[in-house]
C-alpha cells in the first residue's frame, strides 16, 4: 500500500514488552520504523546507545499482534428498512480504539445505494488515515456490482480487492444464487486469485434459511474448486448451521463466525461459546476466524420477511470476545489467532497476524483489562496510555501523523 501522503513512519522503541506474536516469546524488546519490525531482542543493550527513537516503556503488558477484521461495513451498511435505515460509516478510531489495524471491507444487502466505487474509495481513505484496508468485489446479490465490467478484472487490477462477498446464500434478501451460478464466481475469484497471489475467496453471506451451506457442499462434491476458496461466515447464527460448519471445516473449507450479541436462549452461538465447540470438537483452529460485521445492520425479520427490529455491528466486539475467551481460560495464544494469524492466513494477507522481523508494525498493547493501552498501525502510534492520538480526518481532536 502506498504511504505517498504520509511522512516516513518513525523510529520508534517498544521495551518491556510481553510478546505474545501469537506464540508467547516472554519479554521482549522492540524496534520499529519505516513501517516495519526492524529488530526484536531480549538485551535491550544490542542496539546503539545513541539510537535516536521514540520509547514507550511497556512495563510488562502484553503486546500482540494489531487485530485483523475479516468482515467490516466500511462505508456503513442497513438499509434494509428504508433509507433512514442506512448506518453511516464509521470514523478511525472506532477501529484503532477497538484494537483493529487492518479491515476488510464489504457491501451488504444494499449494494445499489452504496457501490463499489463509494466501496473502494472509502478503502482509500481508510488507508490515508494510517489504517490497512482491504475489500471485496461484488455484494449480496448476482449479478456481481464490478468496476471494470467483471470480477476478475476487478481482482486483477484493483489493488485492494482480495475476493468476491459478501455473497449471500441461504437468506432472503439473496438473489437466489443457483450451483452454477456460484461455480462461475468462485471460478473467476479463484482464478484471479491465482493471477495475482491474493486470496481469491468468495466470502459467503449465510441467511437463516434451510438449506444452511448446502451450496457449498455441492460446489465441493461437483467442482474441482479448491475448498479454500469458498469462506462462510455467520456460521454461528444457528446452531445447526454451525454443525454444519464444523463439518465442512473438516474438508479443508475456513469458516468465520460473527462477534454478535446473542441472547439467552436464542438459537445461535457467541463467538466466544463458538470458538469453545470448535475447540472441544476437535475442528482445525486454523480454519476458524471471527469478525464483527462492524457498520452492519444487525435486523430481525419476522415470518413475512419484514424488519422488526435491529442493532448495528460494533467493531469493539472483537476485542470483548478476546478478552471473555481469556476470562473463560483460554490461554492467550490460543486465542489470539482467529483474530491475527488465521485471518492472515485464510487471505493471504503478507506481513500481517504475526509480530516478526519484516512484518507490519501492526501491535496492540493491551491493558490489564484487556482494553487498549496502546495501538501501532503501520508503524504509527494512534492510541498511547489509553487516548486517541490520531483520530480520523473529521473527528474532532485530529493530529497529523
Amino acid at each position: 500500500m502506498s504511504l505517498a501522503h504520509l511522512p516516513p513512519a518513525p523510529l520508534i522503541a517498544l521495551r518491556n514488552a510481553h510478546l505474545f506474536a501469537p506464540e508467547d516469546r516472554g519479554v521482549a524488546h522492540l524496534l520499529l520504523g519505516g513501517g516495519r519490525v526492524l529488530w526484536i531482542g531480549a538485551r535491550w543493550s544490542e542496539l546503539p546507545a545513541d539510537l535516536a527513537v521514540e520509547t514507550l516503556d511497556l512495563e510488562g503488558r502484553r503486546l500482540v499482534p494489531g487485530l485483523i477484521d475479516g468482515h467490516v461495513h466500511v462505508t456503513g451498511g442497513g438499509g434494509e428498512a428504508g433509507f433512514r435505515t442506512r448506518v453511516p460509516a464509521l470514523p478511525l478510531s472506532r477501529y484503532t480504539g477497538s484494537g483493529i489495524t487492518t479491515v476488510i471491507g464489504l457491501l451488504g444487502t444494499d449494494d445499489v445505494a452504496r457501490g463499489p466505487r463509494e466501496l473502494l474509495a472509502t478503502i482509500h481513505a481508510l488507508r490515508e488515515e494510517g489504517l490497512s484496508a482491504f475489500g471485496y468485489s461484488g455484494g449480496y446479490h448476482l449479478p456481481p456490482a464490478t468496476l471494470t465490467g467483471s470480477l476478475r478484472g476487478d481482482l486483477v487490477f484493483l489493488e485492494p480487492l482480495i475476493g468476491v462477498g459478501e455473497l449471500a446464500i441461504s437468506d432472503h434478501r439473496s438473489s437466489q444464487p443457483t450451483l452454477d451460478e456460484l461455480l462461475r464466481v468462485a471460478s473467476d475469484a479463484h482464478v484471479a486469485g491465482l493471477m495475482t497471489g491474493k486470496a481469491g475467496v468468495v466470502h459467503l453471506h449465510l441467511g437463516d434459511g434451510e438449506r444452511g451451506l448446502d451450496l457449498v457442499r455441492q460446489a465441493l462434491d461437483q467442482s474441482e474448486l479448491p475448498a479454500r476458496a469458498f469462506q462462510p461466515t455467520h456460521v454461528n447464527r444457528r446452531r445447526a448451521l454451525f454443525d454444519e460448519a464444523l463439518a465442512l471445516a473438516r474438508r479443508g473449507v475456513p469458516m468465520d463466525v460473527t462477534a454478535f450479541p446473542v441472547e439467552e436462549g436464542e438459537d445461535a452461538w457467541s463467538a466466544a461459546d463458538a470458538f469453545l465447540r470448535w475447540r472441544e470438537a476437535g475442528a482445525p483452529m486454523d480454519r476458524f476466524t471471527i469478525s464483527s460485521d462492524a457498520g452492519g445492520c444487525l435486523p430481525c425479520f419476522d415470518a413475512h420477511g419484514q424488519v422488526c427490529g435491529m442493532d448495528v455491528g460494533a467493531p469493539g466486539a472483537l476485542l470483548e470476545t478476546l478478552a471473555e475467551l481469556v476470562a473463560r481460560g483460554v490461554p492467550l495464544p490460543e486465542a489470539l489467532p482467529a483474530f491475527t494469524s488465521s485471518v492472515a492466513d485464510a487471505l493471504r494477507l503478507a506481513g500481517k497476524g504475526r509480530i516478526a522481523v519484516g512484518a507490519d508494525a501492526d501491535l496492540l498493547c493491551l491493558d490489564e483489562a484487556g482494553g487498549v493501552h496502546h495501538l501501532i498501525a503501520r508503524g504509527r502510534v494512534h492510541w498511547r496510555n489509553g487516548a486517541p492520538r490520531l483520530t480520523g480526518t473529521f473527528e474532532q481532536g485530529t493530529r497529523r501523523a
